[in-house]
């Protein structure tokens, strides 16, 4: 393996980012797009050095503290012993700098012996979230999924297919150097085999393509949805599936992305008219008349509701160092709220698709098992887990129910 060079300035943005995130509790994404944003002299290949570094210090965290002799859920962590051990570890050789002193490989490498045996410390999870995997999922699937995720989440683009082909955007991309895959299983995906940087490209700013997790693809598909349909995406974000429910309709219907935060639906704005889209309507869903708006009137309604997010730790991997159970207690409650108010604006004989990015089965078959019992006019069509072990991508959650009267 040959011996990456590394910068002192490169490496300390690093370990300055992992402090923020874990134990200063910042967001990833905004702490990272902070620190590049103050550098803008750095090249790609430091950029690229600083993200990566970042983010496997952020999804090792508890095992590069048990490597460096640490304790890593106490105030007092040394960042650049952090580093240094994960660094080892990975089998390079350290620089004779004064802030790696005391690191030792042989040590590390017994380290690293004792924690195969140890799952939480192996996995960097804090204890009370690996039992609760176990006790949700038994051992051995907890085990399957917690290797899935943990890795490097793959770049994917879902084409916006009003404007172009996949395989003419593949080939526009490959003209600058950005070789792509394609997946059976989803038809509009495009995966990066290189990270990227996307943004700039006259293909983004033109809509020709969306930044989306493959899994995340599969949701929006079974709502069978047709052109000219009535349909609401009740938790739409930002708009990542509502713009592909206009993208599935051939931009032919009426759309309307309802969410409670209105500030993400500027961004839901802005993409659509990027895209081209011209059927989307965002509602700033303000309070619960907004609902009685809507009554009866959806031919399908789309709940890609709030969650835990435990199927998508490998792209936001700060996500275990936020969660508390009392906030998880929490988020199953909203759950159930949302299921027991919004499907009041589906349709007799209209479909409903409930989605999480979780794979605990209490947020997901537990949650809609609870609202059919509740709700005898709807039925169970079908249920499915996009797990991260079975497809390599997130991990979702889909259940297909219909309204029956």
């Amino acid at each position: 393996m040959s011996q990456p060079r590394i910068h002192r300035v490169l490496v300390h943005a690093a370990v300055q980012l992992a402090a923020e995130i874990v134990p200063g509790g910042k967001y990833a994404e905004k702490a990272i797009e902070q620190m590049l944003g103050s550098h803008p002299k750095w090249g790609s290949r430091d950029r690229s050095f600083v993200v990566e570094t970042t983010m496997e210090l952020v999804r090792n965290y508890r095992l590069a503290a048990f490597l460096s002799g640490q304790e890593w859920n106490v105030g007092k962590v040394n960042h650049w012993h952090l580093f240094g051990a994960w660094w080892l570890q990975q089998g390079y050789e350290l620089p004779d700098w004064p802030e790696f002193k005391g690191l030792d490989l042989s040590t590390v490498a017994e380290k690293w012996a004792i924690a195969q045996q140890q799952r939480a410390v192996l996995y960097s999870l804090p204890d009370w979230l690996d039992e609760l995997g176990v006790n949700e999922l038994g051992t051995e699937a907890w085990e399957k999924e917690l290797a899935a995720m943990h890795q490097t989440a793959q770049v994917v683009l879902r084409v916006n297919t009003v404007r172009i082909s996949l395989a003419k955007l593949a080939e526009r991309l490959a003209l600058q150097d950005i070789e792509t895959t394609t997946l059976p299983w989803a038809p509009d995906a495009l995966v990066l085999t290189k990270r990227k940087h996307l943004l700039n490209l006259s293909e983004f700013k033109e809509g020709l393509f969306e930044v989306q997790d493959a899994a995340s693809q599969l949701i929006a598909p079974l709502l069978q949805l047709k052109a000219g349909q009535m349909v609401i995406d009740a938790c739409a974000g930002a708009g990542g599936k509502t713009l592909q429910i206009a993208d599935l309709m051939g931009n032919k219907g009426y759309v309307v992305a309802l969410e409670p935060e209105a500030i993400k639906l500027k961004n839901t704005d802005t993409r659509s008219r990027r895209a081209g889209f011209n059927i989307i309507s965002s509602v700033h869903l303000s309070s619960s008349a907004i609902i009685g708006k809507y009554a009866n009137q959806a031919d399908r309604l789309l709940l890609d509701v709030p969650c835990s997010g435990l199927g998508v730790l490998k792209r936001n991997a700060d996500a275990k160092w936020k969660l508390t159970p009392e906030h998880i207690e929490k988020v199953k409650e909203l759950q159930h709220s949302i299921l027991t108010n919004y499907h009041k604006m589906l349709r007799p004989g209209g479909i409903m698709v409930y989605a999480t990015c979780s794979i605990l089965p209490s947020e997901d078959g537990g949650q809609v098992e609870r609202f059919l019992e509740e709700h005898v006019n709807f039925e169970l069509i079908e249920q499915y887990y996009f797990l991260p072990s079975a497809y390599g991508f997130d991990g979702f959650y889909a259940a297909v129910l219909k309204r029956i009267k």
